[in-house]
């Protein structure tokens, strides 16, 4: 199986439901267990063989630099792609189409999780998908959103409603094909998971492979502190 050696990732976010945390800190430098969430995602991909990582900075951008710089001292190359105005998810990743010229992985650099990209990456391979999501069972699919599957396809997604339900959510990690770029407008503000997901889910190009992993978006301080209490490192993600 071909390797895939690029990534990119979302560093940019504001995290105002952080504050105040990430009045002086930017999201994804946030630390748990003494190391920014950053940096845990940066470990993960190369555990999986990614070489070289764009990562799509905005908000405080001079911090996660100052940080992280050309990458040398995690053994990755770091690449920065920056964000004048914020442009989602999916305007971010248009903006750094030039890194990428064949598959590579994608994922929020503000959660902490523990991805196996290689079992993806054999299932985005086996399906001849556009695009694979990592997957993850939540007892409260209504905080996220619902992932609904038939095997390994994805049908759709059900909008967070409010109503607490069990189900399958979207880990925010991914396998994509360079093709999804020709979906997104370029200079727009777009979003991967409200537009490109859906459209491809619709053509049956959109896959998903379940995982029994540690998965903690740390997105306000109940869901921070949980991280900081819970986290137990990265070992290379397990099959749910």
């Amino acid at each position: 199986m071909r390797a895939v050696t690029k990534a990119f990732v979302l560093a940019g976010g504001i995290g105002s439901r952080l504050r105040p945390f990430t009045l002086e800190i930017p999201k994804p430098l946030l630390p748990v267990k003494g190391r920014p969430v950053l940096e845990y995602n940066l470990e993960n991909l190369k555990v999986h063989g990614v070489k070289e990582v764009v990562l799509g900075v905005g908000y405080k951008a001079e911090k996660v630099k100052e940080y992280f710089g050309s990458g040398k001292k995690l053994g990755i190359k770091i690449n920065y792609s920056l964000e004048e105005e914020p442009l989602g998810t999916a305007g971010a990743l248009k903006q750094a189409e030039k890194f990428f010229d064949s598959t590579f992985f994608m994922c929020n650099g503000d959660e902490v999780k523990d991805i196996n990209y290689s079992l993806m990456l054999g299932v985005h391979r086996k399906n001849n998908a556009a695009g694979t999501l990592a997957l993850v069972e939540a007892e409260d699919a209504s905080e996220f959103g619902k992932v609904e599957t038939e095997g390994d396809r994805i049908l759709s997604f059900k909008e967070k409603e409010g109503v607490k339900e069990h189900g399958i959510v979207s880990a925010g990690a991914y396998v994509l094909e360079k093709d999804v770029f020709k979906m997104i407008p370029k200079g727009e503000k777009s979003s991967i998971e409200k537009e490109v997901f859906p459209a491809l889910a619709e053509r049956k190009k959109l896959f998903g492979c379940k995982m029994a992993t540690q998965f903690f978006p740390a997105d306000n301080p109940e869901r921070y502190e949980k991280a900081i209490m819970e986290w137990k490192g990265i070992s290379g993600g397990e099959k749910a």
